[in-house]
């Protein structure tokens, strides 16, 4: 069973901000999903077929031994691939093996820090789930609705996939809005815990649904939540912002505060943080990691580090997960 820990409580401080254009490492994929979000245990049972057997996902019997619908066997397999637990249907990260093999860290992702650490690696580059990097990297407002989500996403699209049809980028936003948001009850009394039942992402609290009286006009309107997220761990908020630095090439000394706040696929915005939340993360995590620690380096807030962050950054998990 994962460790858990107390929550600490942050304040809310800085705004989003503007971000520029995705990383060109990013590829564009749209509506891969078959219309269905991640599912409880989906991810497990994909990792576990394709650990023993790498060519199941192409065998005509797959959905027999998956136990799903043909669809939910090419929806499965495309998640475990956007999730980067698998790489041409192996498993090919050791830590994301580490976390969900039978004597793993959280097989079934039973701590919410697990699926916050599977949003991140979800979301990082290269990312093959457009929308969401769109979404969360992109939009410069916190406050939005499934229209205004469809109109900036279109002129996106124009710019690097313009013969993608409107009809993917719809189920590409609704699949979106399905993960991350809790569903209300409509009249016939569906949706609600019944559909969050479905949508372990929608544990993070990351979209809430506001405006709910507009729900016949179709312009319901959700609100990303920047600042304290009751189940997100410091050492999970360290250790994305460890993984940023090794991936901008800052082996060792320090990375701004800013750059892991603001910056392009940085984790700031993946995770909507606000800068007092990251610095009560990184004080926590200094009192069990003196190698992690804040610096003032002319007047700007730094994560610094002694040693190559990846290195770092595999430590602060095992210390959430095996202390």
């Amino acid at each position: 069973m994962a460790k858990r820990h107390a929550t600490p409580v942050f304040f809310m401080d800085s705004p989003l901000v503007p971000s520029p254009p995705p990383s060109p490492t990013s590829t564009v994929v749209f509506a891969r999903h078959e219309t269905f979000h991640p599912r409880f245990g989906w991810l497990k049972k994909g990792f576990d077929a394709a650990s023993a057997d790498p060519d199941l996902f192409l065998r005509e019997d797959a959905p027999l031994q998956l136990g799903v619908g043909k669809n939910m066997v090419k929806s499965i397999r495309y998640w475990c691939t956007a999730f980067k637990i698998l790489a041409d249907d192996r498993p090919t990260s050791p830590l994301l093996t580490n976390l969900l093999k039978d004597e793993g860290w959280d097989p079934y992702l039973e701590d919410p820090a697990s699926l916050w650490l599977l949003h991140w690696f979800l979301l990082k580059p290269p990312c093959t789930a457009t929308t969401w990097a769109f979404s969360f990297y992109q939009l410069t407002s916190t406050e939005f609705t499934a229209e205004s989500l469809l109109h900036d996403l279109q002129g996106y699209r124009d710019s690097i996939a313009p013969r993608i049809a409107d009809s993917s980028l719809r189920k590409d936003i609704s699949c979106f809005l399905r993960m991350y948001a809790k569903q209300p009850v409509n009249r016939k009394g569906k949706g609600g815990a019944e559909e969050a039942l479905d949508c372990p992402f929608a544990e993070l609290g990351l979209i809430q649904n506001v405006g709910l009286g507009a729900l016949e006009s179709g312009s319901r309107r959700y609100r990303f939540v920047v600042g304290p997220k009751l189940s997100l761990p410091p050492e999970i908020i360290v250790y994305t912002a460890l993984d940023y630095a090794s991936a901008q090439g800052n082996q060792m000394g320090s990375v701004p505060l800013m750059k892991v706040l603001f910056d392009p696929y940085s984790p700031g915005l993946a995770l909507k943080l606000t800068e007092n939340s990251l610095i009560d993360a990184i004080t926590q995590v200094n009192r069990l990691i003196p190698t992690i620690r804040l610096e003032d380096l002319a007047g700007r807030m730094t994560l610094a580090y002694d040693s190559p962050p990846r290195t770092l950054a595999q430590q602060v998990l095992g210390q959430y997960y095996t202390p």
